[in-house]
């Protein structure tokens, strides 16, 4: 009796077990990517021509109107638009987007087999030539290896001044979104260099931004009008 108790409790352990890994695996989609918004965000379309938002797991690009989003932006879409991918998903954002790991296929590496293995993290690669940023806020929410991955490759692409690394400068849109309090020169769309201590520094939301005020000035800005001026 005693042996018949434990075998129900091993067993019970064990299906719990496997409910909670069930919980977390991630779920899979194959799709095709038939739009990219900026460095961290595509849009994709299933077999059944439903379309999803994705927004890729565990990195963070520059923000539209930040500096360095464009080029961003086209490093991703050269990696995945028009190409098929597969998405390892658990969870939306509160915009009801994916929030997934994307894989496809090497571009540099073409296969003999068709369709071809979907081998390159594209969040990873993001990284590595220095066009986001890692996500540490949700870090906990990566495998172990994934943390030291993506980790490792931002430290390499500071090291070697790659992609927005270049600025010294260079801010996560979360600080870049909220106004910096210490931040750099933001030269306006109407070519108006803000500085931190201007009262409409918070709300010039699309700039190119300078380490100095003369910097920014020598790059064809200008002063903002003092008052009564």
């Amino acid at each position: 009796m005693i042996r018949h108790f434990a075998l129900i409790a091993t067993v019970a352990v064990l299906s719990a077990a496997a409910a909670a890994t069930a919980a977390v695996a991630p779920r899979v989609l194959e799709a095709r990517v038939i739009a990219v918004a900026d460095g961290d965000s595509i849009t994709v379309l299933d077999s059944n021509r439903l379309e999803h938002r994705v927004r890729l797991a565990g990195i963070d690009a520059p923000e539209y109107g930040q500096p360095f989003s464009d080029q961003s932006r086209r490093s991703l879409s050269r990696a995945v638009l028009g190409k098929d991918v597969r998405l390892e998903w658990s969870k939306r954002d509160a915009y009801g987007r994916f929030v997934a790991k994307v894989w496809v296929a090497p571009a540099e590496a073409p296969c003999a087999a068709q369709p071809c293995p979907t081998t390159l993290d594209v969040a990873l690669a993001q990284l590595t030539v220095g066009q986001a940023w890692h996500l540490k806020e949700y870090e906990h929410e990566q495998s172990e290896e994934d943390r030291h991955r993506y980790a490792f490759a931002e430290d390499e692409a500071r090291a070697r001044k790659a992609g927005l690394w270049r600025d010294p400068n260079s801010v996560p849109p979360s600080a870049w979104r909220g106004g910096l309090e210490h931040g750099p020169i933001k030269k306006s769309r109407a070519s108006i260099c803000h500085g931190p201590d201007s009262p409409s520094y918070r709300s010039v939301k699309h700039f190119e931004s300078y380490p100095t005020v003369e910097a920014c000035v020598a790059s064809g800005g200008r002063l903002p009008k003092q008052p009564g001026g």
